[in-house]
């Protein structure tokens, strides 16, 4: 598996990121986003880190990059709105650089409330949230076969938040029993959860 570094141009000046390449044939174009900058995220998140290489593995080409105002990236924190189009502009950029793959969106924390948005315009093939910031930022509804994470004892996004979400979408969540918001320890069970999903989801749309 290749690790590559990137820099792209952005709204907000120019972004930074890496990319992880899978050894065979790619499958899908994965992008992930990092939890909330101004509480320390970024694209070196543990979680974060799990997700790219879980996606390499699983045959997908995974990029995670630096919000604006985040390491090498130019611009300010923007609440979310600037850090959708951050999202955006990796995605568009993906796929020019490699084709129109599948497109897959995963984000931690402030990352999946920002990957939830911008599943809006983007319409990936599967979206992936784990520990949603829901509650602190205002969750767009997602599509029904979205993967959600989260851990039953969050210290900083509370499990009931998620199910006040979820509850009127009928939408799934997979709790891990006693895990906090940062999963210390269970990041091999992210790992496995997440391959078991993609294992059982075939890319063309069909199940």
């Amino acid at each position: 598996m290749g690790l590559h570094k990137f820099d792209i141009s952005a709204p907000a000046g120019t972004l930074e990121g890496a990319v992880h390449i899978p050894d065979a044939e790619p499958l899908a174009i994965a992008i992930i986003a990092h939890p909330l900058p101004t509480m320390g995220g970024t694209m070196e998140n543990k979680v974060v880190t799990t997700l790219a290489k879980t996606f390499a593995e699983l045959g997908f080409i995974a990029l995670r990059f630096n919000f604006r105002g985040v390491g090498d990236s130019s611009g300010a924190f923007d609440n979310g709105e600037g850090e959708m189009e951050d999202a955006l502009a990796v995605a568009r950029h993906a796929q020019m650089e490699y084709g129109h793959l599948p497109l897959v969106l995963a984000g931690f924390s402030f990352g999946a409330y920002v990957q939830a948005c911008a599943a809006q315009l983007l319409r990936p093939r599967h979206l992936v949230l784990i520990a949603p910031a829901t509650g602190r930022f205002e969750m767009p509804h997602v599509p029904h076969a979205t993967l959600v994470i989260h851990g039953e004892q969050d210290e900083v996004v509370p499990l009931a938040d998620v199910m006040q979400w979820a509850r009127p979408q009928h939408l799934p969540v997979v709790v891990l029993p006693e895990a906090g918001h940062f999963f210390h320890g269970r990041l091999n069970q992210i790992r496995e959860i997440v391959s078991h999903y993609f294992s059982g989801h075939d890319l063309s749309g069909h199940h």
